[in-house]
């Protein structure tokens, strides 16, 4: 165990120094948020979400219907667009979320 002291002290060092140094940990990935404002619920069918936002980073069900969820996480920002289809994958409902200041008049 007393070999082990430095290496852990080390590795404690390192995961404490991470905001310091800038490398807060994150999730997810980014996406064009300006294009949020093109959903249209009843009208923009899943093809369209995929070509305005890519491929989403996660999916999932939500009282039966398929949802997607493109979102950016971290320790200070969060942004998330959940999107929900009907049976003919067409946008039944979406949310948008953020803490980006500059999201705000979305």
């Amino acid at each position: 165990m007393r070999n082990l002291r430095p290496l852990i002290t080390l590795m404690l060092l390192a995961i404490l120094s991470l905001p310091a140094t800038g490398c807060m940990p994150s999730v997810g990935r980014p996406f064009p948020v300006k294009q949020v404002r093109q959903i249209e619920i009843g009208t923009t069918s899943q093809i369209e979400i995929r070509q305005m936002f890519g491929n989403p980073w996660r999916t999932g069900i939500e009282d039966g219907f398929r949802t997607w969820t493109y979102g950016e996480y971290s320790v200070k920002k969060t942004r998330d667009l959940i999107i929900r289809f009907d049976d003919q994958n067409v946008v039944k409902s979406y949310s948008f979320s953020s803490s980006y200041p500059e999201d705000e008049n979305l």
